[in-house]
Parts: structure tokens; C-alpha cells; sequence
């Protein structure tokens, strides 16, 4: 039984791995914000297990796992929370900057930080869960935009690092996907959401899980996935 570790798994692309991953048996580990969120993700997914940490605090993520029982062997660390705020660079504040760099970027390369014993010891994999604008900025995405493109450089420098470890590492660019932070999206941007225009959450999900289960000799280093209407 393969372990696993989900970061975003109360909605969206997260949830349906959640969900395909703990309906095959796999053991699950999701990461809740706070107590009462660990609560809702523990009576959504039977059996798996919880641990608080809040990903807009990472400096406190360490203290936070001391305090808890990380697991001791990881077969994957799926990546796959972010938070977004639109704006144009010469009115987003710093506050915009500092949170969305801290989600999407330093969490993830503090979590990988403090797992990867846990991960070396399963020769294990890392999955970041990217953006099509981790690729390409576009007007009033650049705080979201500059947050995926480091993330990229995150993801592209630790597979050099830990390839000797036998730790493989992949990144996944959905366009835009029918899910909660979407439609956040269409609202910072003043459109109507139609979530039927856009990639469904379980056809990322496909991805994600195609990446981890792929055998040994081979490994997917970036993954691309666009709306296909």
C-alpha cells in the first residue's frame, strides 16, 4: 500500500485525488490548515490520516510537524494548494506578493524540505502541481504568475539534486480547471464562470496519478494539460 501526501485536498484537482487515491486503498496523508479543516478532509476520506499546518505560515510548518507524527515512509508528495490574487503590478500591495509567493512557492520547498528523509527513504516522488502561468505571464497575473515560474525552478533544481536519491520529481501545468479557485478567477477578472468550458478537475487528476504510478525506468518531468474544448 503506497503513501501519500496531499496538500489542496479539500477541493478541486486536490479532492479528486484524494478521492481516486484513497478509493484504491492507497494510504492517505492530507495536510489541513487547521484542526477543524483536518477534521472535515478526515470524515471525507475514512481511514487517512491528518496533520495541521498552515501553508501561509511556513516558517511555522516545522514547529507545527514537531508537535505531530509525520509519516515515516512517503511514496509520494503531491503538491497541490495555491491561492491566487489578480492585479496589475502597479497596484498589487506587497501583503498580495508576500502571500502568494509564501502558498505557492515557500511552502511547498519547506514541506519538500522536511519530508524528503521520508521520501529518500521510499525512493519516492514529488509532484508539483504548476499553472500554465508558471509558463507564460500574462497582464495582472504577475504576483500568481512569478510565485508558478519559481516554482518550476523549485521542481527543476531539486530533480538534479535528488536523482542520485532515486526521488523523482514532476510538474503538471493545467490550463484552467472547473474548481472554486477558477471561479475566484472569473470573479477578480469580472467574467461569468462557466465550469463546463473548462478542465475537469478528475482529468488532472488522471495526470497526477499517471506520473506516480508510471514504473521505475521511466519518469514524466513536465506535463502539460490544456482544455481540450
Amino acid at each position: 500500500m503506497a503513501t501519500h501526501m496531499i496538500t489542496g485536498a479539500g477541493s478541486g484537482i486536490g479532492a479528486a485525488v484524494a478521492r481516486r487515491l484513497h478509493a484504491r486503498g492507497d494510504d492517505l496523508v492530507l495536510l489541513a490548515r487547521d484542526a477543524g479543516r483536518a477534521k472535515e478532509l478526515a470524515d471525507a476520506h475514512p481511514g487517512a490520516r491528518t496533520l495541521v499546518g498552515d501553508l501561509a505560515n511556513p516558517d511555522r510548518l516545522s514547529w507545527a510537524f514537531s508537535h505531530q507524527s509525520p509519516p515515516d515512509r512517503l511514496d509520494s508528495l503531491l503538491h497541490i494548494a495555491g491561492v491566487v490574487d489578480l492585479g496589475r503590478v502597479g497596484d498589487l500591495t506587497t501583503k498580495a506578493w508576500r502571500h502568494q509567493l509564501e502558498v505557492n512557492l515557500v511552502a511547498p520547498a519547506e514541506l519538500t524540505r522536511l519530508l524528503l528523509p521520508q521520501l529518500r527513504v521510499s525512493q519516492g516522488h514529488v509532484v508539483f502541481v504548476n499553472s500554465g502561468a508558471g509558463l507564460t505571464a500574462h497582464a495582472e497575473w504577475s504576483a500568481y504568475a512569478a510565485s508558478k515560474h519559481g516554482l518550476k525552478a523549485l521542481a527543476d533544481a531539486l530533480r538534479h539534486e535528488e536523482h542520485g536519491n532515486g526521488v523523482r520529481v514532476t510538474s503538471v501545468y493545467p490550463g484552467r480547471t472547473a474548481s472554486p479557485m477558477q471561479a475566484k478567477v472569473h470573479q477578480q477578472e469580472g467574467k461569468e464562470y462557466d465550469a463546463s468550458r473548462w478542465i475537469d478537475p478528475e482529468s488532472v487528476a488522471t495526470a497526477i496519478i499517471t506520473a506516480i504510478d508510471l514504473p521505475r525506468d521511466a519518469e514524466i518531468n513536465d506535463l502539460s494539460v490544456r482544455p481540450g474544448r
